[in-house]
């Protein structure tokens, strides 16, 4: 029997059609359904809703419940529509009548709601750890190869003087602007829905600031048809707080394919790191890039795949929202992965050394020479004129001394200022409220 259940059962093709993948979805928010509830229960003891002995005795099993789930002991069982009602149902089946008490004053909307903010700032959390370790990883690479020059290139096309510590560096400054839109994102999440029902509140004298302090959230998602309006809209930010993330790392792993790619041999990786050819024996596929580089033009396609799943839909709670849990769920997991995969793949990257010895990048320092030019007295366009000029004739001859000594460039990186706004950014993260207010519920 289903909680909405009236007395005509619904088709088997309508009901497998409506539930969908949504039990699977379910297996993601488990933990943070039974977080919601003891937050819920405490709630309703201090406004009269359940004795203090009826709180403990529940308080105590669903703090059993969560351990089964942290195991892999804990399943939906067949014919239960989805986690919030498994969890109800260990609690009647193993302490009776108060088991079907937590229910009081909320709906299946906010429930869900509450599961999913708690499941995304979960999964930022997470994801934050995971940019931050390559972020370290590349401001270290960085400065391991601030000396070691490589061709930088506009259209393609040979342009100036770069090098592999602007490289390493230009990707890590990139994570820095990624995690201040994640910040952004987190926010958002950080918001309690919970208390909002099924979206116009309800008669029972509810505290929501209580079950707000409780569950760690830094406020309310205050008006009740709001907080549900709030379903799709959450989803969506988030997910533009993760393309950004990964288009980072898609543009990363182009580059990397390309500095692979023998007529550049900027870069290599051990064979282990690679793949080969089922005819061509010499070949060192970069396999991993190309997959990280796939999965991040797919996730970057994830804000546009929810935009037009929520689009024109009216205030209230709508069935569609039930679908977002498909795209979004699985894509922190994906994302993970890129960024553990690409720390990986440079933990054991190999730069090649004297890249601009070779002649074919002579022309790479023609601004260079326009610049000495100039810093001689010669006006910009008549040092542009010539250095032109020179090259037409085949009359170019170049020094390859570089000194830029401007914030940002070559000679000077500026990683320091660059951790330091990531050290900022990731101040305005909560983690410990996070943790704390977790740590108690589960005490």
């Amino acid at each position: 029997m289903k909680l909405w259940q009236k007395d005509k059962a619904a088709l088997a093709a309508v009901e497998k059609f409506t539930v969908g993948n949504d039990r699977e979805m379910d297996a993601y928010l488990a933990p943070f359904d039974v977080l919601g509830s003891l937050a819920h229960i405490t709630m309703l003891q201090s406004i009269g809703l359940l004795e203090a002995a009826e709180l403990d005795i529940l308080k105590k099993e669903l703090r059993n419940i969560y351990s089964e789930i942290a195991a892999g002991d804990f399943v939906l069982e067949e014919g239960v529509e989805d986690i919030h009602s498994q969890v109800e149902l260990l609690l009647t089946r193993r302490l009776g009548e108060v088991g079907k008490k937590i229910h009081s004053g909320r709906s299946r909307n906010d429930q869900v709601l509450v599961d999913v903010k708690l499941f995304l700032r979960h999964e930022l959390q997470t994801l934050v750890t995971e940019v931050k370790a390559l972020f370290d990883l590349l401001q270290q690479k960085s400065e391991e190869y601030k000396q070691h020059l490589l061709p930088g290139y506009t259209h393609l096309q040979i342009a100036m003087p770069s090098s592999f510590g602007l490289w390493f560096g230009a990707y890590a400054e990139s994570l820095v602007d990624d995690l201040t839109v994640l910040q952004s994102a987190y926010k958002v999440v950080n918001k309690n829905p919970l208390g909002s029902a099924a979206g116009y509140g309800s008669s029972f004298p509810l505290n929501r600031k209580m079950t707000t302090a409780l569950l760690g959230f830094e406020d309310l998602n205050y008006n009740v048809v709001y907080a549900q309006m709030g379903r799709g809209k959450t989803e969506k930010i988030v997910s533009f707080a993760l393309a950004g993330i990964a288009g980072t790392l898609a543009k990363m792993a182009m580059d990397a394919c390309l500095f692979m790619n023998q007529n550049f041999g900027f870069i290599s990786f051990p064979d282990e790191l690679t793949t080969g050819s089922s005819i061509m024996p010499h070949k060192k596929n970069p396999d991993v890039w190309e997959l990280i580089r796939s999965h991040g033009n797919k996730l970057q396609a994830l804000p546009n795949e929810i935009t037009m799943m929520i689009t024109n839909l009216p205030s209230g709670y709508h069935r569609d929202l039930q679908l977002l849990k498909e795209n979004l769920f699985p894509a922190f997991d994906t994302l993970k992965d890129c960024l553990r995969m690409s720390r990986l793949m440079l933990e054991h990257v190999k730069v090649r050394e004297g890249i601009l010895d070779d002649s074919k990048y002579q022309y790479l320092f023609s601004v260079e020479v326009v610049n000495k030019l100039v810093l001689e007295g010669m006006p910009f366009r008549e040092a542009y004129k010539k250095v032109g000029m020179d090259i037409e004739k085949g009359e170019f001859a170049p020094g390859t001394a570089i000194s830029h000594t401007h914030e940002g460039s070559i000679g000077n990186l500026c990683t320091t200022q660059i951790a330091q706004m990531m050290d900022e950014v990731l101040k305005g993260f909560s983690f410990e409220k996070v943790d704390k207010a977790v740590e108690e519920l589960l005490k």
